[in-house]
């Protein structure tokens, strides 16, 4: 798919309604995902392309009550089906490009990002301004539910060798952003790059 933001916006907002239909046993993939990032009570988190925010309720499970959780949105209509599903209860949602993010520097300890990284136009510089607003010694999580070659053989393609969640490319590309890739996991049922800020 493009990563065009108004192409991106139009894709997602003409399949947000069946979105959670579509994928409906992803529940415990984001948990397990939410999990590893080994957030701590009072912690503050940005869910990065949250989409219908499947996201958010294990976010807000692992930051707790006094926790802050943030999701961020392109697309009215997927933040609409996240408020349908009641996850706008788990966190704030916001309609913004995570691009330019409205949120002081350094002021999160973690960004969860879900699907994010193939639909960034600027990965480089997207990375950077995810990193801005983490705190030395925050975390990142690119996850998807699906690794590489399920997901490419579900879209009836062929991994290529510029797939930016390679970790050949991925690494080099998180380390020019402001972050260090510390796991790496690409199975048939998860895909999962785990990245600490630099100082």
């Amino acid at each position: 798919m493009s990563d065009d933001p108004t192409q991106v916006q139009e894709f997602f907002a003409a399949r947000a309604a069946g979105w959670d239909s579509r994928f409906p046993d992803d529940g415990p993939a984001y948990a397990a995902a939410v999990a590893a990032l080994g957030l701590r009570p009072g912690s503050r988190v940005l869910d990065a392309g949250c989409g219908t925010g499947r996201a958010l309720p294990p976010l807000r499970a692992a930051v707790g009550p006094t926790g802050a959780v943030l999701g961020a949105d392109l697309t009215a209509a997927m933040l609409a089906a996240a408020v349908r599903a009641g996850r706008d209860l788990a966190g704030q949602l916001l309609r913004t490009d995570v691009t330019r993010l409205p949120v002081r520097t350094g002021a999160l300890d973690a960004v969860f990002g879900a699907g994010l990284i193939s639909h960034l136009p600027r990965p480089a510089d997207d990375l950077c301004e995810l990193a801005r607003v983490v705190r030395p010694g925050g975390l990142l999580a690119l996850f998807h539910p699906l690794g590489r070659e399920a997901l490419a053989a579900r879209r009836g393609r062929r991994l290529t060798p510029d797939d930016l969640r390679a970790e050949s490319n991925l690494r080099p590309l998180l380390a020019a952003s402001g972050w260090r890739l510390t796991s790496y996991v690409d199975k048939d049922a998860r895909f999962l790059a785990l990245a600490v800020r630099e100082a």
